[in-house]
């Protein structure tokens, strides 16, 4: 199971938000690519850089950051927030990312972002299944839809998505455990899929327990930041994983 660890940003800093309440936001760190570098200094090799600035504009922002990550270190960088257009997308590629994340957009224009599954291949876009009661959330988690999630994740599973990222809103930034019953009824009722689990990770137990149902990757933020997970027991789980 892979670690990928998240960067979010807004006005150019590291920060994390509880919930997804803008309102809750939690400054780490002023400088993004000195977390990064720590991040691969401790064996990582992936990186979840969520542009909030990018979520609440509907459009890229936070570009620059994501050329000065890309071109600094050797991350594997997914990038998302905001990302609504294909122009969107061409700016995020250009700028470093190897793959984009694409959540509210596959809700409010499910043509292009299946354009985008065609155009770029399904190693490069991943579907961001962020739900409430189950329910997808979109617009930075400020608005909930009538859309079932393994319903969502199977729609575009059978456009040819493979990779999902999936965030339980009500874990997030909790620290009180992942959504591990949500991710076993997904896995169960799915195939094909590369689920990513995201939200609420606390401890070592919850990596290894996302690890035994078959999470493909996990995300985490707040666990690391706050030292609940050191860089160097994640360093140890990925050499014995």
């Amino acid at each position: 199971m892979k670690i990928v660890p998240a960067i979010d940003i807004i006005n150019g800093k590291c920060v994390r938000l509880t919930k997804g309440d803008f309102n809750s936001v939690k400054i780490y760190n002023e400088n993004p690519l000195e977390v990064a570098k720590t991040f691969e200094d401790s064996g990582i090799e992936y990186l979840h850089l969520v542009d909030l600035d990018g979520s609440k504009a509907k459009k890229i922002v936070n570009y620059k950051i994501l050329e000065s990550i890309a071109s600094k270190t050797n991350l594997k960088i997914d990038f998302g927030g905001g990302l609504r257009t294909n122009e969107d997308l061409k700016i995020a590629f250009n700028s470093g990312a190897n793959q984009i994340t694409g959540g509210s957009i596959a809700i409010k224009n499910r043509e292009l972002f299946s354009n985008w599954i065609k155009m770029y291949g399904s190693d490069k876009i991943i579907l961001g299944a962020d739900c409430k009661n189950r329910r997808i959330a979109i617009n930075g988690w400020q608005n909930s839809v009538d859309v079932e999630v393994v319903d969502f994740i199977t729609e575009y599973v059978e456009k040819g998505i493979k990779n999902v990222i999936c965030t339980d809103i009500e874990k997030d930034g909790m620290l009180q455990g992942p959504s591990t019953v949500l991710y076993r009824d997904i896995l169960k009722k799915v195939d094909n899929l590369n689920l990513v689990a995201s939200g609420g990770v606390s401890t070592l137990d919850d990596l290894y327990e996302l690890r035994e149902i078959g999470c493909h990757a996990t995300i985490l933020g707040k666990a690391i930041y706050e030292n609940r997970i050191s860089l160097k027991q994640l360093e140890n789980f990925i050499l014995n994983s």
